[in-house]
């Protein structure tokens, strides 16, 4: 039985109002607190024009999206029980878990950093994760290293 391509939720999601995209009203709707989605997309429009500001060789959009790449796992580590022993089995990552994987990483990279104002936050972190850096990209290095030190399993992954 073949499975479903896309959740309702997923052919409901309408592009954001200013850059039609589908990602960014994604990532809004993962950013947003106790169903607060204008303080959330408040928060991204504005880290957006900071983000503009900043970076001159492409759109804040492009940057964004560029960041969401960087962070998305290639593989990642699966409990499995073989003979009574639990094993880390590397398993690649499908596209859609990469992508929840990624927007969730960059949302709890975005909460952890407290003390300043949430739209300077969000800037340094996308454009940290654009640049291959910050809590976001080093949470991931840290999922490949993981499954790299287990690849001696990878034979249980079937």
């Amino acid at each position: 039985m073949a499975r479903k391509k896309f959740t309702a939720s997923a052919k409901q999601l309408a592009p954001d109002p200013k850059y039609h995209s589908k990602l960014l009203a994604k990532f809004i709707n993962v950013m947003m607190l106790d169903g607060k989605k204008t303080a959330a997309q408040r928060f991204m429009y504005d880290a957006l024009e900071i983000i503009g500001q900043k970076v001159t060789d492409a759109t804040p959009i492009e940057v964004f999206e560029k960041a969401v790449t960087n962070v998305k796992p290639r593989i990642e580590v699966r409990s499995k029980r073989v003979g009574g022993a639990n094993y880390q089995v590397p398993m690649p990552v499908n596209s859609k878990r990469q992508l929840s994987l990624s927007m969730r990483w960059l949302r709890d990279a975005i909460r952890s950093g407290k003390g300043r104002a949430t739209k300077l936050r969000v800037a340094d972190e996308i454009l940290a994760a654009y640049k291959g850096e910050g809590a976001a990209m080093n949470t991931r290095e840290n999922i490949h290293r993981m499954a790299e030190a287990n690849k001696a399993f990878a034979h249980f992954a079937w």
